[in-house]
């Protein structure tokens, strides 16, 4: 046991530690303090974890012989993982950011289902709340950790299409009804002291199996459109597993922040599925993000593709201009160029704004990151909300590698599978240009009625090169005109 002393620098560091969290988190909420919220609430986090360490005055002297070794254990991984980390981090493109995003969920749901592993293969849970809670912990923890591999592989490119066969729903519920059961059996083995069927490790091991299998299932169906709703959901299941592991150890410190990220993972999931007009069992529960096979010359109006210098003088003698980012720029890295064609359109006495949906890209918040890294001043960024009714009177739209969060089929279509989700009114602009590397459709995989509008000109090709040939256009004009 802890003395006293232990006990309250522990929970004194504890509580400094949540603080940092919560603070850091905060800050998290204005792109202007986000970097320094960051650090606040990394440095949070170190606070608890060198907190940890002082459990060793609470060792039992039967296990004093094996402290060093696993303290040397403790201090390796501690190293390897905050140098991989740091390494991958610094190293990561920002077109990897949301593969690495789904990775760090996943981790943080294997450490709480690792944490509820050695609590019940020790027998440390006892009692039916504790018990159950961990078994809870267990779950959850375990869904996030291979539902956020799934969803990695499939950001990533290795898992091409969404899986799905005749029956997939009963299935599923029939693997998550299953290992209920047998965590229900579990507790109800451990309180009665009866004789499993098998041994308890070998349950232990089938819960954790069903509950993996599980999380494997239900994220395979879900199509890549919704990959920026799936990934929230998980940061949200990651949060929760670990407040509860942190409830089962009474850390206050992983019951905080658990609490925490569980909670914003949880808004931020409700505010993504609101961006696209669907409940979140929507999202989980139907085949959203599947390949729709459009019918040859469905669509009136043909494709107007024009070259990259008269677009962008067009827009240097536009009165205002638009700008909607997507994840194209974010593969060309022509977020640099783009700032430096708007610095030249204002130069000139244009008005530019950029406008960013909330699902635009492969994760909430990727094109909010993209412009800031370009040093796109804040008060030029507007969500879709604040700027929507601005496109019937702006002269010009430049849209650079986004595709399903401006096509107006959402509003018109009732058999597009994207039909009622809010997007960029783009379409009732004077002008649009769209820079897209070729006429491939989007990540939900359907045609885009807007290429095909009247007042919109496809200018193909990369996007940072596309722009660069925008940039010398404009200032082939002569410094007058520029």
């Amino acid at each position: 046991m802890l003395n006293t002393m232990a006990q309250l620098l522990i929970g004194i560091i504890d509580l400094v530690a949540a603080f940092l969290l919560i603070y850091g988190l905060k800050r998290m909420s204005s792109p202007v303090t986000a970097p320094s919220g960051i650090f606040v609430a990394g440095g949070g986090m170190l606070v608890a974890i060198l907190a940890s360490f002082l459990y060793i005055v609470g060792v039992r002297s039967s296990a004093h012989a094996h402290l060093p070794l696993n303290v040397g254990l403790a201090v390796v991984a501690l190293i390897i993982g905050g140098g991989a980390a740091w390494w991958s981090g610094k190293r990561v493109a920002m077109t990897s950011m949301p593969q690495m995003v789904a990775l760090y969920n996943g981790m943080g749901g294997g450490a709480a289902a690792a944490i509820a592993a050695m609590e019940l293969l020790g027998n440390q849970a006892q009692g039916i709340p504790a018990l159950s809670i961990t078994l809870i912990g267990a779950l959850i923890g375990s869904v996030s950790l291979s539902g956020s591999l799934i969803a990695w592989a499939k950001l990533d490119g290795r898992i091409k299409q969404a899986l799905r066969f005749s029956g997939q729903q009963v299935v599923n519920g029939l693997v998550m009804l299953a290992t209920l059961l047998l965590g229900g059996y579990i507790v109800a083995m451990t309180q009665t002291g009866g004789v499993p069927l098998l041994s308890m490790p070998d349950l232990i091991y089938l819960f954790f199996g069903l509950a993996l299998l599980f999380g494997v299932l239900m994220t395979l169906p879900i199509g890549g459109a919704d990959m920026p709703v799936v990934i929230s959901i998980y940061n949200a299941l990651t949060g929760l597993a670990v407040g509860l592991e942190g409830f089962v150890l009474q850390n206050p410190a992983l019951m905080i922040a658990g609490m925490v990220v569980g909670a914003a993972g949880l808004l931020l999931t409700l505010l993504m599925a609101k961006a696209m007009n669907r409940s979140v069992g929507n999202v989980i529960f139907t085949n959203f993000g599947t390949i729709a096979k459009s019918k040859p010359g469905a669509i009136a109006g043909e494709l107007k593709p024009v070259d990259a210098g008269d677009a962008g003088i067009f827009m240097r003698y536009a009165s205002s201009v638009i700008v909607v980012p997507g994840y194209g720029l974010a593969v060309a890295h022509g977020q640099q160029k783009l700032y430096e064609f708007v610095k030249l359109l204002q130069a000139a006495g244009v008005a530019v704004k950029f406008a960013v949906h909330p699902v635009a890209g492969r994760m909430p918040g990727q094109m909010d990151v993209l412009l800031a890294e370009a040093n796109v001043p804040y008060d030029m960024i507007f969500q879709l909300e604040d700027i929507n009714d601005e496109f019937s009177h702006t002269d010009a739209v430049l849209v650079i590698g986004a595709n399903d969060v401006v096509n107006p089929a959402a509003r018109t279509d009732k058999s597009s599978p994207i039909f009622g989700m809010p997007i960029l009114n783009v379409d009732q602009a004077k002008k649009v240009y769209v820079v897209k590397r070729g006429e491939g459709r989007g990540y939900a995989g359907i045609v885009n009625a807007l290429f095909y509008a009247d007042n919109c000109d496809m200018v193909y090709g990369d996007a940072q090169a596309s722009l660069i040939k925008m940039i010398e256009a404009v200032r082939g004009l002569g410094a007058a005109a520029a």
